[in-house]
C-alpha cells in the first residue's frame, strides 16, 4: 500500500511578471531614446550657431555642423572691436535689471491687491489689466515717445529706457492666479495677530509663490533682453546703448565687410542668446510646486 504525502501544490514558473518586467523595461528604453532623439533636434540649432560662430571659413552647408578645420574666435574679437562687448553687455544689464525689479515689485504689490484686498472697483481694474494685455505695444510707440522724451526730458537716459516697461500687466495677472491659490485661513490668522497687509505680503505670501516669482523674472528677463526698438529711439549714443540695439546695428552695417559675414552673424547671435541661456539653466531647478497648504492646520 502506497502513501501519498500531502503537501503545498508546486507553483507554475511565474512566466507573466518576468513578462511584464520585460515589457516595462523595453517601454522605458523607448522612452528614454524618443526623450533623447527630440533633446538632440531641440538642442541641435543652438549647437550649429555655436559651432558656426567658431569657424573661420562660411560654411553654409549641413556639413557645416561638424567641421574639419581648426575653430577660432576671431568672429568674436572682430564684433567686440566694434561693439566693445562689455559695456553692450552692463548697458543691458542696467536696462533689463530695472525692468524685472519694477516688474516683480509692481506685479506683486498690484496682484497681492486683486487677489486678497477687498475694494470698490477691483474686478473692474483686474479687467482693465486683461484689457491693456490685448494692445500691441508698437501702438503705444508714438505717445511713449513723445511722453518720455518731450515731455519728461529722458531722453539719453538709463530711466528713459526703463520706464515704459515698469509695470507689466502680465506680472501682475500671474501673480494674482497665484496669491488666489493660497488658503485664506493664511492671511486671516496673520490678520488676528495684527500683521499688516506688507508684512503679510513679505512673510506669508511671498515665501509661498517663489515659483511664479521666478516664473515672471524668466517672462520678464526675455523681453527687455532682446529689446532694440525701444531703447534705439530713446539713445543715439553708442556707450549708452544695450546689446541688442549694438548687435542690430553691426549685423547691418558692419557684419556683411566682416571676414565671415556668417559667421560674424552667428556669433552676435551666441552672444545675445547666451545670458538668457545661463538664466533658464540657472533657474529650472527652481521650478517646482509649492505646498500651499501646509501652514493650515488639518
Amino acid at each position: 500500500m502506497s502513501t501519498r504525502t500531502l503537501g503545498a501544490p508546486e507553483t507554475a514558473p511565474a512566466v507573466e511578471p518576468v513578462a511584464r518586467r520585460r515589457t516595462g523595461t523595453l517601454g522605458r528604453v523607448l522612452r528614454a531614446a524618443a526623450l533623447t532623439a527630440f533633446a538632440l533636434a531641440f538642442l541641435f540649432p543652438f549647437y550649429y550657431m555655436f559651432i558656426g560662430s567658431l569657424q573661420a571659413e562660411p560654411d553654409t552647408s549641413p556639413a557645416g555642423a561638424f567641421p574639419t578645420g581648426g575653430l577660432t574666435l576671431g568672429n568674436y574679437r572682430e564684433i567686440n572691436a566694434e561693439i566693445h562687448l562689455l559695456r553692450s553687455l552692463v548697458n543691458s544689464g542696467i536696462f533689463t535689471g530695472g525692468v524685472i525689479l519694477g516688474t516683480v515689485v509692481f506685479g506683486l504689490l498690484a496682484g497681492y491687491a486683486l487677489a486678497q484686498l477687498s475694494f470698490r472697483g477691483r474686478g473692474a481694474l483686474f479687467n482693465l489689466v486683461l484689457l491693456v494685455q490685448v494692445v500691441p505695444f508698437q501702438l503705444l510707440l508714438i505717445p511713449l515717445y513723445v511722453l518720455i522724451v518731450r515731455g519728461y526730458g529722458l531722453a539719453d537716459s538709463y530711466l528713459g529706457m526703463i520706464l515704459p516697461f515698469l509695470i507689466n500687466t502680465t506680472a501682475v495677472f500671474v501673480f494674482r492666479q497665484f496669491f488666489l491659490q493660497l488658503p485664506p485661513d493664511l492671511f486671516a490668522a496673520a490678520r488676528v495677530d495684527g500683521a499688516s497687509e506688507l508684512r503679510i505680503l513679505w512673510s506669508v505670501a511671498l515665501p509661498l509663490v517663489r515659483p511664479a516669482l521666478l516664473t515672471v523674472v524668466l517672462l520678464t528677463f526675455i523681453g527687455p533682453w532682446n529689446e532694440f526698438l525701444w531703447p534705439f529711439l530713446i539713445t543715439k549714443q553708442t556707450d549708452m546703448q544695450p546689446l541688442a540695439v549694438s548687435l542690430a546695428n553691426y549685423l547691418s552695417n558692419v557684419a556683411a565687410r566682416a571676414a565671415n559675414p556668417y559667421g560674424a552673424v552667428l556669433a552676435g547671435a551666441c552672444v545675445l542668446a547666451a545670458p538668457a541661456v545661463a538664466l533658464f539653466v540657472a533657474f529650472q531647478k527652481h521650478f517646482t510646486s509649492t505646498n500651499i497648504g501646509s501652514g493650515v492646520k488639518g
